[in-house]
């Protein structure tokens, strides 16, 4: 092979151009070419001309050769328009070569683009950098927006979710397709009018999975009146659990009788009284929930809290201890003061820290005088007995199963809370069967005097239909928490410098998901019973 083939070889993306010469400057490759002399069409009217009125020279950027730049330095001519009234003349372009003001060429401008689209403008300017294809962070952005979007298919079944641009103060929506997972589109707020809007502009959904939001509701009852709406799961889950925890708590008196835990007595649990006599006096009065709130300056959601609670008893709690460090020690501490009640807490302290006690005299103290070194086991909070409530049986240790079994017969409203958990839970594991089931179990509720699991079942009743084809169809909300928590670091990363032009998949991931690590924040199970199969 002579060296004109191997130079034709090597530049064959450039075949277009008539090659004069390639000069090794050491850092970089230039090559001299010239346009053919063929006849140009005009860019207005389109007609041809091979009148030259001047020469200009051009240096556009091509192809690295050899792990070094490549300079081109290209001689185009400047042409006459042939046509009466129309530009003088125009400077000639080599298509698919040389394009209108730029200066790189169009094979080089293809693989900057195929490297901005994958990682956008920091990590794609390194690497463009290490293959010898220096550039600004600033022109990669403009490369990557120069882009044109993609038509891409309207799928079947999609998952909406918000998120939060500027927590508190502006949010967006994601809309994602819930087949492949496949980020569709980011809408600039969270309204129902630019859901509905994106929804008019998308027909051919079928499917709409999103969470509890009405604002949602509404917009795809406005937009798609025949769609089926798929309730999340998880947040059915969820919600069940802050109404279970609720209960709980509202059950204080009834299973801390069992533990020996003490119940706050001192003033701020006679105020609690003392309010739950005033509301129940105001309603037995017939005065409204609003009035009742308005006449004893409380929240509404405080007075709704005090007329749910049949009895003042129920708004008593158990104190909030967490673990301590004397924890470990404390069986040794109720034996020693069996042994001996006037045994100073000096000496505790010794004994203990010649144990392994890390802790300091004062913790000691505080622990003793809350009366926790000489209960019978340790203290349990109505979070501790929330938690083990909804974990699955088989997940629990001997001894809690033994221990749950001695707290929810405390009472016959702990005995119905832990049998209407245990027949919701599977389901979440869709069936066409769980339509009757969900009725049934409803029905089973509101026979209970468990009024936070009747707020529960109210909420149910009021998306009745989205939340049927959770527990019946296969499709669920959590992808689209994927997607955007996925989204939700794509504008960490960028740090507010691209906009919120560039978070839009078509214009970052062309659809293709982000290839990061990272769990949803939906992940965080709450008390985990439905696992990963509700999702």
């Amino acid at each position: 092979m002579d060296v004109n083939e191997l130079v034709q070889t090597v530049f064959s993306g450039i075949s277009p151009l008539v090659i004069e010469d390639v000069v090794d400057e050491g850092g970089r490759v230039v090559v001299t070419a010239r346009a053919p002399k063929e006849p140009g069409p005009c860019p207005v009217c389109g007609v041809l001309s091979g009148k030259v009125h001047g020469y200009h020279w051009r240096m556009v950027a091509d192809v690295p050769v050899d792990g070094r730049r490549v300079v081109l330095r290209v001689r185009v001519r400047r042409l006459v328009c042939p046509t009466r009234g129309c530009r003088h003349t125009f400077r000639e372009q080599v298509p698919g070569v040389l394009e209108r003001y730029q200066r790189r060429t169009t094979r080089l401008t293809r693989q900057v683009k195929a490297v901005v689209k994958e990682l956008a403008g920091r990590a794609g300017v390194r690497l463009l950098a290490a293959l010898a294809m220096g550039l600004s962070r600033h022109t990669a952005l403009r490369v990557l927006l120069g882009i044109p979007l993609p038509t891409g298919r309207i799928p079947r079944v999609i998952g909406v979710d918000d998120f939060a641009l500027r927590r508190r103060h502006r949010y967006a929506t994601v809309v994602i397709d819930a087949e492949t997972h496949e980020r569709i589109d980011v809408l600039p707020d969270r309204t129902a009018g630019a859901l509905e809007a994106w929804l008019r502009a998308h027909p051919g959904v079928e499917v709409v999975c999103r969470d509890g939001s009405t604002t949602y509701a509404e917009a795809i009852r406005r937009a798609l009146p025949d769609a089926v709406q798929v309730s999340d799961r998880w947040h059915l889950w969820h919600n069940l659990c802050e109404a279970a925890l609720d209960e709980v708590k509202a059950h204080s008196t009834c299973w801390a009788a069992i533990l020996d835990a003490p119940i706050y007595d001192g003033p701020r649990a006679q105020t609690t009284l003392e309010r739950w006599h005033q509301v129940h006096g105001l309603i037995n009065q017939g005065v409204g929930l609003l009035e009742c709130a308005r006449r004893l300056q409380l929240a509404l959601n405080t007075v709704k809290r005090y007329a749910r609670a049949d009895r003042p008893e129920r708004m008593l709690r158990v104190p909030k201890y967490r673990s301590s460090l004397v924890d470990p020690h404390r069986d040794h501490l109720r034996k020693r003061r069996a042994e001996d009640p006037a045994v100073p807490v000096q000496h505790l302290f010794e004994e203990i820290k010649a144990l392994g006690f890390t802790g300091c005299l004062n913790l000691l103290h505080k622990y003793i005088n809350q009366g926790r070194a000489d209960a019978d086991r340790s203290h349990i909070s109505p979070r501790r007995l929330a938690r083990m409530l909804l974990t699955r049986p088989e997940n629990l240790k001997t001894g809690h199963r033994d221990l749950l079994d001695q707290l929810t017969a405390a009472c016959p409203e702990m005995t119905h809370l832990s049998a209407t958990v245990r027949t919701f839970a599977p389901l979440l594991k869709p069936q066409p069967e769980n339509a009757d089931e969900l009725g049934r179990w409803i029905a089973q509720v509101r026979t209970t005097e468990l009024p936070h699991l009747h707020a529960f079942t109210r909420g149910l009743e009021r998306d009745r239909s989205a939340v049927i084809a959770a527990v019946t169809l296969p499709y669920s909300n959590g992808p689209t928490e994927g997607v955007n928590t996925k989204t939700k670091r794509m504008a960490r990363q960028m740090h507010g410098r691209a906009g919120f032009t560039l978070l839009r998949p078509s214009s970052t991931r062309r659809r293709r998901g982000w290839r990061g690590g990272g769990r949803p924040s939906s992940s965080r199970r709450p008390r985990g019973w439905p696992g990963p199969a509700s999702r």
